[in-house]
């Protein structure tokens, strides 16, 4: 199903077969991200990310949205923790437009000191679009106290003065150091043909300098006692979100780990959803997911409440976690987590972007793909005594992690009421 080549230099090309798809997308992923940052450069691949649709040697930054729109198309990127990715979809006949806009951006942004000064004035004022979007901002006071004084703690974007810090030289040396072959993936799913499109990528890519992976902070901090952050603000709801540490995406207990999600909010039928909007009517919206790092993870929630409701909300919530610590899901529960969690994955599959998605991550994160035969298995061999063991190791205290944006005054309250005891 994936067919994996190692170019000359180290690049890596890897492509999905869908014959029947009229589609094609490509994906462009470096294994960089934001916390490969210290904490003077933070925002340093996001902020790249950006300048590198501002035009190349070839083309303007009308140009490179001009040549693949004009084909149908589409062009995007995003910046996360541990990688980069620029993507583009479009018809599979106009594959070599695509591929080309990426490699023009890839190798030759111009990274102009005009662009540079105008873009850094473009993502200060996202910071400000986030701090008034308190369902996002609440997630960034989330991660400062999940894993406080880490990179993994600080916002993508970077702040106000690691963004003032960062000049045109820097970005230029980041580039050089981290845009290298051996940590790049190029991944492309749809209509194509696997030796057609190593082809047409090592044409793209001459060989050059292997260069090395990026290397990160590892988390070694331990957390002893639940954190919390309470921020007072004008804002209509109370923005809620719990983190619990978890594991790393290479611990087995993962896969319990997304059955336990499952079961606790990731649907309208989950225990969360059922409890606090539909039996309690707390909130519009109640969700869970799961988040995995190469060294350390961690198991989410976040809701919105009316502000007098939190408490209430919060002592619910924590319970039903721990029931799930102390009794095994029942076997028809565990039935409809498997098979709602299985059904996800094979109606993504149908998708070239989600199928370029999987495919570049996996290999970047893991050096190989497995393949969605392989992760049912897995799914369909874990127990509800497997879920109530990680339910019990994860949902202690020593692991709890909250923040708050509320115009409440709470805070004391609410703090008491963070354990599970």
């Amino acid at each position: 199903m994936y067919n994996v080549t190692t170019l000359p230099g180290g690049l890596r090309v890897i492509t999905a077969p869908m014959p029947h798809m009229e589609s094609v997308s490509v994906g462009i992923w470096i294994g960089i991200g934001g916390r490969f940052e210290s904490r003077s450069r933070a925002g340093i691949s996001h902020f790249l990310e950006h300048l590198l649709f501002k035009g190349t040697h070839r083309r303007s930054a009308k140009e490179l949205s001009q040549t693949v729109e004009g084909v149908g198309g589409y062009l995007n990127a995003f910046t996360g923790e541990e990688n980069t990715c620029y993507y583009a979809k479009a018809s599979y006949r106009h594959l070599d437009v695509l591929l080309d806009v990426l490699a023009d951006m890839y190798r030759h942004p111009k990274l102009a000191a005009t662009d540079i000064a105008k873009e850094r004035q473009v993502i200060k004022e996202e910071l400000l679009m986030y701090r008034d979007q308190p369902d996002h901002y609440v997630q960034e006071l989330l991660a400062e106290t999940t894993w406080p004084g880490h990179p993994l703690g600080r916002s993508l974007t970077g702040t106000t003065e690691s963004l003032d810090q960062i000049q045109r030289g820097t970005l230029v040396d980041f580039k050089n150091q981290h845009y290298v072959p051996v940590n790049t993936v190029v991944a492309v799913a749809g209509h194509c043909d696997h030796a057609e499109i190593v082809t047409r990528v090592a044409g793209q890519f001459p060989v050059a300098t292997p260069g090395n992976p990026a290397r990160f902070q590892a988390v070694t901090a331990v957390q002893r006692t639940p954190q919390f952050r309470f921020l007072t603000k004008a804002v209509e709801q109370t923005h809620l979100a719990i983190a619990i540490r978890g594991y790393s995406r290479h611990d087995t207990r993962r896969y319990s780990l997304k059955l336990l999600s499952v079961i606790l909010g990731e649907n309208m039928s989950s225990r969360l959803f059922q409890t606090i909007r539909e039996e309690h009517g707390l909130a519009y919206s109640i969700q869970s997911a799961t988040s995995y790092f190469a060294d350390t993870g961690a198991f989410l929630i976040s809701a919105g409440l009316d502000t007098k409701r939190l408490p209430k909300a919060l002592r619910l919530i924590l319970k039903e976690l721990g029931k799930l610590s102390r009794r095994p899901p029942p076997a028809e529960e565990l039935r409809r987590a498997k098979d709602y969690a299985i059904g996800q994955m094979r109606l993504g599959m149908e998708s070239t972007s989600n199928q370029m998605m999987w495919c570049g991550e996996h290999l970047l994160a893991y050096g190989c793909v497995q393949a969605p035969n392989e992760i049912e298995q897995k799914l369909e061999a874990i127990t509800a005594a497997q879920i109530q063991e990680v339910a019990a190791d994860l949902f202690r205290d020593s692991r709890l992690n909250a923040a708050v944006i509320t115009p409440g005054q709470n805070e004391q309250t609410t703090r008491q009421l963070l354990t599970f005891s």
